[in-house]
């Protein structure tokens, strides 16, 4: 990772990589597309392709692309229930209890979110009722992966908030199966259904329902360019959580932490995929050569040092600010999805901070626990929505619904003005609908 000393060059590194479904596709995607469809496309083009297959043959078209993606011809899409509790009996008992313990403390973190949500109320005749979406499904990136975390991450929120459905979707292995630690983990969240099924065409079948997998109310979790690209498509026929891209951390640091840590906190980040961003911003010219030279020694050790190494050359860099304040500053403009701040007394800096998906503060809150065990979700706003956005929580599983309930003499003094303001927007039948209650009133003598 190269140093920058200037604000120009640091600003143009906070500039992320063009990304999105018209970015340009690496030539083993390309090639991949090309195999499967028999002619050159964009992942837009795929991804509508196949969202309208599955449209039109619900299950026929999963097979089908199960067949020419994946080089499977299951007979079922669905994870009978029996596999997920005998999964937690398949893994180490060591992992299981980890599992459960990452559980309990997402469940307790999304239980006292929950408490502090806004709830049904009434007051003057106005009010709100909360409810819990029906049936929501998650997206479980798979195949050569496996990520359980993810799983207690965007299940346990649902369960939490009392969603009545919770239906999961992940890309089968080489063999069609899934992995034992994945369905353990939808056994401990209480995952109620599992498909093993990815890519746009499991998106699609989340948002229009085949034969198998019913339509739920909104989608989540992340996924690639083509599962991204789908869940944007079919946004408004379902509800989605966001458009997730290449996951990104930002670590601000002075010259009191170890640059052994640092290092170590990058490497874990960058690790990822080599569109993964790492960024350390720093006060301290010699923190930053310290950390630079950690990297290089530590990277060498690395299994992963490719995927490390085109990470951190096209995406990570090493930014030197005058002050700490500066570095924060650079990192509101980035809006990253963790922002990490290692420096003395982190917690007075809290108030300056506007944009960021999580805050990790200290040298012993580093994102990595956030992504498995401290407790809230690690499906976090990227590409810069944390300007708009929020970490995946309880609430998000949750919808509100305004209740008006008026007496006579509540509306009485409110209809004069709905009808100067329906005359004035051209509609006559509007101020009509007053008006007749305004009739009434006079007859009845309501309101003295």
């Amino acid at each position: 990772m190269r140093i920058i000393t200037d604000s120009t060059g640091a600003l143009e590194r906070l500039r992320r990589p063009r990304a999105g479904p018209d970015a340009p596709v690496n030539p083993r995607v390309a090639a991949g597309i090309e195999r499967i469809f028999g002619e050159p496309l964009s992942v837009s083009d795929a991804a509508a392709r196949i969202l309208d297959d599955v449209r039109a043959q619900g299950d026929a078209a999963l097979f089908d692309y199960l067949r020419r993606i994946d080089g499977l011809s299951p007979d079922r899409l669905e994870v009978p229930q029996g596999e997920l509790a005998a999964a937690l009996d398949e893994i180490p008992t060591d992992v299981a209890d980890s599992l459960r313990f990452a559980a309990r403390r997402i469940g307790n973190y999304q239980e006292e979110l929950a408490g502090h949500a806004i709830r049904d109320f009434r007051s003057n005749g106005l009010g709100q009722r909360v409810t819990a979406l029906d049936r929501v499904g998650l997206y479980v990136p798979g195949g050569t992966a496996v990520y359980p975390s993810t799983v207690l991450m965007t299940a346990i929120p649902a369960r939490v908030a009392g969603v009545r459905e919770v239906v999961l979707v992940t890309p089968p292995r080489t063999d069609g199966s899934i992995a034992p630690v994945v369905l353990a983990a939808a056994a401990i969240a209480r995952v109620d259904r599992v498909f093993a099924v990815g890519g746009a065409q499991a998106i699609a079948a989340l948002a229009y329902g085949t034969e198998s997998i019913p339509a739920v109310d909104k989608i989540f979790g992340p996924g690639n360019a083509f599962v991204q690209t789908a869940k944007r498509m079919v946004f408004g026929a379902v509800g989605v959580d966001t458009i997730q891209g290449p996951t990104e951390a930002v670590t601000i640091a002075d010259d009191h932490v170890s640059p052994a840590w640092c290092a170590a906190d990058i490497l874990a980040q960058a690790e990822h995929d080599p569109d993964s961003v790492s960024i350390l911003i720093t006060d301290s010219p010699s923190l930053a050569e310290r950390v630079q030279s950690e990297l290089s020694e530590l990277r060498q050790r690395s299994q992963r040092q490719d995927i490390l190494t085109r990470s951190m050359d096209d995406n990570g860099a090493i930014i030197v600010t005058e002050t700490i304040e500066q570095a924060i500053d650079l990192a509101n403009v980035y809006a990253p999805e963790h922002l990490c701040l290692m420096v003395r007394n982190a917690d007075r800096y809290v108030g300056l901070v506007r944009n960021a998906g999580a805050l990790f503060l200290g040298d012993h809150s580093p994102h990595v626990l956030g992504d498995y065990v401290a407790g809230p979700s690690h499906a976090l706003p990227t590409a810069g929505a944390a300007r708009y956005s929020s970490a995946l929580s309880v609430n998000d599983f949750l919808k509100a619904t305004s209740i008006i309930s008026l007496s006579e003499e509540e509306s009485g003094p409110l209809l004069p003005h709905g009808i100067r303001i329906a005359r004035q927007e051209g509609f006559e039948s509007h101020a009509r609908s007053l008006e007749v209650r305004t009739a009434q009133r006079s007859v009845t003598g309501a309101g003295g």
